[in-house]
């Protein structure tokens, strides 16, 4: 009896240890990020016994609707992954803060307002223009000179419209995301250090000269025919980069990390085939020190504690393991991403491409102008870039639009 006793404590105290972490993201199901996950997965079970964590992967377009129902309903998931930037910001209310954890690691501004790092970022972010070397060729152009001007690019898209086997660029708007990457890969070079200062923070407004300009050459561009017919039915993740792919357009703005970048363009396409340059665009006004464009770098996905969690020491932990060299390694590895965490050895990573943009991380770096406006702003810009593209909306009203919600989103 005594036996059956013990045995019932020892059962009862192993389920009082017991506990569970739930993840949310949209990358665990990747299987680009699958050695990263089973690694920090791994490690951390390993370092807290009875501990089981649970990754969960939402739909990567309805991620945030579905977050902040959750969030908001207090059933929210111990941990969740984020865009830095207005994805992360408009969510600090509902993190912990995570400074003391973020020593060293870059790309901390898009994750912190100011005072506390809300979320520990896990790879830096950027854009830039993958082109198809080949197209370029068969276009009559030369693919060891991509453009570096407005007028260069739209001379190349002449040639590549003139070809007619493909459009000039790849383009995904279906959510929207099509026009975020426009906006910012423009004002990287387009405004000054003070105006995306002065934009982050609402001062700037979407009907000032500059941002309008880039508003009219995002509808210039579609009336010039650089885009394929429904981009607007066209989703960016991942029907955009599989047409690039597929050889059915010329260009595409993509990412530096993780996905949509040169490695998955290398591995699919060919190393030698793909090329890099930086956007373009028209009234530059800064420029890079080889007196080129700029590029769009910012911090890019993190993972943050929800603070309303039951055990927010325990996801605390957890976060930082998602951060640690060790599991960001694999995912360096697997899927080429940039890490935000410098302890990571990326020795082995190489591709002509790569070795392209490299530099231009620290000599044509500029903020990331759609991840500096809040979130209400950006679903403003999806909505009224669709308006755009159909021709359904005029720049002037669309901007009136985007001046009214940003000067809601920073009243106060």
């Amino acid at each position: 009896m005594k036996y059956l006793f013990a045995a019932t404590l020892a059962l009862m105290g192993s389920t009082a240890m017991a506990e569970e972490l739930t993840v949310w993201d949209w990358k665990s199901g990747d299987p680009a990020a699958a050695s990263y996950i089973a690694a920090a997965k791994t490690a951390f079970e390993a370092a807290h016994p009875g501990v089981t964590v649970n990754f969960v992967m939402q739909p990567n377009d309805q991620y945030y609707t579905l977050l902040g129902t959750a969030l908001s309903s207090g059933s929210g998931p111990d941990v969740f992954l984020m865009n830095g930037g207005a994805q992360a910001k408009a969510r600090f209310g509902a993190l912990t803060d995570l400074t003391a954890e973020a020593k060293g690691l870059a790309g901390l501004p898009e994750f912190s307002d100011g005072a506390v790092v809300h979320a520990l970022p896990i790879t830096i972010q950027g854009f830039v223009v993958y082109y198809n070397k080949k197209l370029y060729a068969d276009a009559g152009l030369d693919p060891a000179k991509p453009p570096t001007t407005w007028d260069e690019l739209k001379k190349v898209c002449e040639a590549i419209k003139a070809k007619g086997a493909a459009p000039c660029f790849a383009m995904g708007n279906k959510e929207g995301f099509g026009a975020e990457f426009f906006v910012s890969s423009l004002a990287a070079s387009m405004l000054t250090a003070d105006e995306q200062a002065a934009f982050a923070k609402g001062e700037l407004k979407w009907s000032s000269p500059k941002m309008k300009a880039i508003l009219q050459a995002f509808v210039d561009t579609k009336d010039w025919g650089w885009y394929e017919d429904g981009a607007n039915s066209t989703a960016k993740f991942m029907d955009e980069y599989e047409m690039f792919m597929r050889g059915e357009g010329a260009n595409t703005i993509g990412l530096l990390s993780d996905v949509a970048h040169w490695k998955q363009f290398g591995d699919m396409m060919g190393a030698e085939n793909i090329g890099a340059f930086r956007h373009p665009a028209p009234d530059a006004v800064t420029l890079a020190a080889d007196g080129g464009p700029m590029m769009p770098l910012a911090g890019g996905i993190g993972y943050g504690v929800n603070k309303a969690g039951k055990n927010v020491a325990l996801a605390t932990d957890l976060v930082k393991t998602l951060a640690d060299a060790g599991p960001i390694a694999a995912f360096a590895k697997d899927a080429g991403i940039l890490p935000a965490n410098p302890a990571v050895d990326t020795s082995s990573m190489s591709s002509p491409t790569l070795t392209t943009i490299l530099p231009w991380t620290t000599s044509a770096a500029a903020p990331m102008a759609h991840a500096n406006a809040s979130a209400a702003e950006l679903e403003a810009l999806h909505q009224q870039s669709q308006l755009l593209l159909n021709g359904e909306t005029t720049v002037d009203k669309a901007a009136a639009a985007l001046d009214e919600v940003q000067a809601k989103a920073h009243a106060g």
